[in-house]
């Protein structure tokens, strides 16, 4: 499907070359990739499902950032010889009003829509988050509403899932959710900020039935991303960045509305008992954080690892920069965050009566996107890998990994690139920890085209093993996850006309 004609941009001084991850994929693909460096592994048979911001404008509305943007499925079939590539936008309510002429009818986190009655609403589910399977389907997901369910061999959008209702008052399904690898069991939460600041933690039977089984009143709720699981709890960090509710129903942004109290703040750990008895909450320095990896059960203590960054400023910092109103020739140039802080993996263990220690475990790097071996969830794992950066400015270009075992950082660099989370694939089910592949999306800034690259997890330095080349680029991806299932690479796409 073609939205529209694609710009090329012969221009590649650096300003150009990074706001290419935020320039919009117009059109919808589908095809077999046929320039492959290199030589796929045989037995890594199945399906990488990636998802992201893809067309920055709604109607002739151009976006203020990333987060705003219509959600865009990118699916890459691996069936042991050849790699067959499809990307399709789901079908929000927001996509197809950007489908017609006309300002966005609705306010994202970061963008207002003209007028006021279109700012008095919750923002606007793009479904551009994170995409996961459940009971034989696809739900992508914003943390703001429910996910929307997609059909794993057409992609088609098959309508939102609220889980018969249980999602609460806003519908808040995290972005994060997290599976017990020992009863297949996923478990996730909801962030409401109003009319009551709340968290609403869920359990989920593979089968897709949601059962309620914690509601955490906070009312000095922070705003919060992710969290992590042990055997015994769901773990929350919740650091002191906090909406102001007041401001959000008189129509502010999202990001404007947000208070920053680092300076007097204090960072709450929170473990809420999966058998539903009560949570436990303890105070601690405020941190700075977006994405944890893993959590776990050492004895009575729970153990949870994120990424933090050690410059308490930075997201105050970098929403400034990017929501920059100064005009610039580039419409692209406020998407872009020019420079990221060093950052640690940290490890904090939480005992049940508050004592709470910490241990750095990585080298410092400019480094995000925590990944690791999804059968070691809920319990200990010797490595995470990371998307980051060596340099001082730009995109992440390379995958990081960690060996808590021996305490070695060694990295794969691409160059002038935006480079994804890395994805691990175990060789085999009973394979050890590292024994597998990472595959990753990187986008060739230089050549405005994007490549699934699959690296051996044993030596990430030895580079790519095989690296398919698409014809085209993929706008900056968020998260996605990779299933044993091949999903059918002659399913029919349905037709765009079906929606009007």
């Amino acid at each position: 499907m073609t939205l529209a004609p694609e710009h090329s941009a012969p221009d590649t001084d650096f300003d150009e070359l990074i706001s290419r991850p935020f320039e919009s994929q117009l059109h919808e693909y589908d095809y077999e990739v046929t320039e492959i460096d290199g030589t796929p592994p045989a037995d890594l048979t199945g399906t990488l499902f990636r998802i992201g911001p893809g067309k920055f404008e709604v109607g002739t509305t151009v976006l203020r950032t990333m987060f705003d943007a219509d959600g865009m499925v990118s699916r890459f079939i691996l069936d042991g010889s050849s790699v067959r590539f499809t990307n399709r936008y789901v079908r929000t309510p927001q996509f197809r009003d950007g489908l017609q002429q006309g300002p966005m009818r609705r306010r994202g986190i970061t963008t207002n829509a003209p007028g006021i009655f279109g700012n008095l609403r919750a923002p606007a589910n793009t479904a551009n988050t994170n995409i996961v399977s459940l009971a034989g389907e696809m739900l992508a997901l914003w943390e703001g509403g429910p996910p929307h369910r997609l059909d794993p061999d057409t992609l088609e959008t098959l309508g939102t899932n609220d889980f018969e209702g249980k999602l609460g008052y806003v519908g808040a399904f995290s972005a994060h959710p997290k599976w017990d690898p020992v009863t297949g069991e996923m478990f996730n939460f909801g962030l409401d900020v109003f009319p009551t600041p709340r968290l609403r933690c869920y359990r989920v039977s593979p089968s897709g039935q949601l059962t309620q089984i914690n509601s955490v009143t906070l009312w000095d709720m922070g705003w919060n991303h992710d969290f992590a699981l042990t055997e015994k709890y769901l773990v929350f960090v919740l650091d002191p960045i906090r909406p102001n509710i007041g401001q959000l129903l008189r129509g502010k942004r999202f990001d404007e509305s947000l208070e920053y109290q680092l300076t007097n703040g204090s960072t709450k750990f929170i473990l809420v008992p999966r058998d539903g008895s009560k949570p436990l909450i303890f105070e601690h320095d405020p941190q700075l954080h977006i994405h944890v990896t893993n959590a776990f059960q050492d004895g009575p203590d729970a153990v949870v690892e994120f990424v933090r960054y050690e410059s308490l400023d930075f997201l105050r910092q970098s929403l400034t920069a990017a929501l920059d109103p100064t005009p610039h020739q580039n419409p692209h140039h406020h998407l872009v965050i020019r420079e990221w802080p060093d950052s640690h993996l940290v490890r904090f263990r939480i005992s049940p009566t508050g004592r709470i220690t910490e241990e750095v475990v990585s080298q410092s790097a400019k480094i995000e996107f925590p990944q690791y071996d999804w059968r070691r969830s809920t319990r200990n794992h010797d490595i995470t890998y990371c998307a980051g950066t060596l340099e001082r400015i730009g995109h992440y270009n390379g995958i990081f990994k960690f060996d808590h075992r021996t305490g070695a950082m060694t990295h794969c660099d691409f160059g002038t690139a935006s480079v994804c989370e890395p994805i691990f694939v175990p060789r085999g089910v009973d394979s050890a920890q590292d024994d597998g592949w990472l595959l990753t999306v990187n986008h060739d800034l230089v050549e405005n085209r994007s490549q699934l690259i699959v690296l051996d997890a044993r030596d990430v330095e030895r580079g790519p093993l095989a690296v398919a080349h698409l014809t085209h680029h993929l706008p900056i991806g968020f998260h996605g996850t990779f299933t044993r299932r091949v999903a059918d690479p002659f399913a029919p796409l349905p037709h765009p006309d079906l929606l009007s």
